[in-house]
């Protein structure tokens, strides 16, 4: 089914069981990046380990050769918000904060999350720069699960939590035109979410809808840049940015963080659908 207009495709239980494995390779892929993470590995070395986890799982990497991207992840260092292309010549240092984007397909369905991480020894500024950016993508998942159930939710209720939770958290950078977007049978579909704006216009947020929720945002200014390779997004000051992400759906009886190992019950309590266990192990 897929709703007129912005084309929302709306999946039955069973198509968000199948995007749940696909997000489970996510989780998979982030979680063996995030243990790597460390001064003097290189941001290549973080794709070859990403591209192993995908293809031992079956699936294959929903980034490698999107419009031409040439690698399994994004990983972007300090300045660079999205899309940076992992290099051999690029060698974290101790101290740098970098954002990790990762996408897997499984059985025509697709994952899409991020983690930002930081290398060895970082700036507690900036680590909790990190924080506050999860806070709000958590609170954007809360938003869409309390609006569903109520409802009554829109999808710009997603945008002002985000956006709150980050005002909340302190003087950063909200980065403007990236935000999350649809997910499932392709990486980016309707609607796009922004992580600003005032509540209660756009589409209904209804059961059979899937979102990833991502928040970007900076210790300075949120005006962005495109470097030379037609990728990378860094910010315009130099500042440091952070970037976190999740897919979820909804379902009739609540909401299922598909990337989350645990479902997203950790954060969400009882938001969670009941096809979320109570208890799960990692992936």
């Amino acid at each position: 089914m897929r709703r007129q207009r912005l084309n929302i495709q709306l999946k039955t239980p069973e198509q968000i069981d199948l995007m749940r494995a696909a997000g489970l390779v996510v989780a998979a892929a982030l979680a063996r990046m995030r243990e790597a993470v460390a001064p003097g590995i290189t941001t290549a070395d973080l794709d070859a380990i990403a591209e192993s986890v995908i293809r031992d799982a079956g699936a294959i990497p929903s980034f490698k050769g999107y419009h031409g991207f040439p690698a399994t992840i994004c990983s972007s260092v300090n300045e660079q918000i999205v899309h940076a292309i992992p290099s051999p010549r690029q060698v974290l240092r101790n101290g740098d904060l970098i954002s990790i984007d990762c996408g897997a397909v499984l059985d025509g369905w697709h994952g899409d999350a991020a983690i930002t991480v930081g290398v060895g020894d970082v700036d507690p500024a900036l680590l909790r720069m990190a924080e506050v950016a999860e806070d709000a993508m958590w609170a954007g998942i809360a938003a869409a699960a309390q609006g569903a159930a109520a409802g009554r939710g829109r999808l710009t209720d997603i945008s002002h939590a985000v956006e709150t939770a980050v005002r909340k958290g302190g003087r950063y950078g909200i980065v403007d035109g990236y935000g999350g977007h649809g997910i499932g049978t392709e990486m980016h579909q309707d609607p796009h979410v922004l992580n600003h704006g005032r509540p209660g216009r756009g589409p209904a947020l209804v059961p059979g809808m899937a979102l990833a929720i991502e928040p970007m945002i900076t210790m300075g200014s949120p005006k962005t840049a495109e470097l030379a390779d037609g990728w990378t997004v860094v910010t315009r000051d130099g500042s440091v940015a952070a970037h976190v992400e999740h897919s979820s759906a909804i379902l009739d009886d609540g909401i299922w963080v598909l990337t989350a190992p645990d479902g997203g019950r950790g954060r969400l309590g009882d938001l969670v659908t009941a096809r979320q266990p109570a208890t799960s192990s990692p992936a």
